[in-house]
């Protein structure tokens, strides 16, 4: 039984470990929901920003202004690239995240059989030892009442 209840115990530590890395996996999960929001937020922004410019090509701009206003859509653009990035590595993450879920989940689900198999021989044990018992009696009855007559 001491076998069982080992087995119980490390059945409980990788429900733990699979519980973390399911919260790991949905923190993940959000933090590249947050940076994919993050990156549609500037992509929409510098789209806006080009769009209120196109709208006044018929103005004269002076150099300077033009000047600044490419260097601001160039730093967009730049922050974007970033930001496209921070988005991959995110996926990276989730990937990996999932990975360890998966492995802790197949990890709870090898262990449960065990158990289960576990109990399954202790039980037959039992059922055979309990058999074994019951023909003993009936044995012993069975010449005894023999003996008496």
């Amino acid at each position: 039984m001491s076998s069982l209840t080992s087995l119980h115990v490390a059945v409980d530590v990788a429900t733990r470990k699979r519980d973390d890395a399911r919260r790991a996996l949905q923190a993940t999960l959000a933090a590249q929901q947050a940076a994919h929001s993050q990156l549609e937020q500037l992509q929409d922004y510098a789209r806006e920003t080009e769009a209120r410019w196109g709208m006044r090509a018929d103005t004269e701009m002076k150099p300077e202004v033009m000047h600044h206003h490419y260097h601001f859509m160039d730093r967009l653009g730049h922050a974007a690239g970033l930001q496209t990035t921070v988005v991959g590595d995110h996926e990276s993450r989730v990937a990996g995240a999932r990975r360890a879920l998966l492995e802790a989940e197949l990890r709870l689900a090898s262990l449960c059989k065990v158990v289960a198999k576990r109990r399954a021989d202790l039980e037959l044990k039992d059922m055979r030892r309990d058999q074994k018992q019951t023909d003993e009696r009936a044995a012993l009855q069975y010449r005894s009442a023999n003996q008496e007559h």
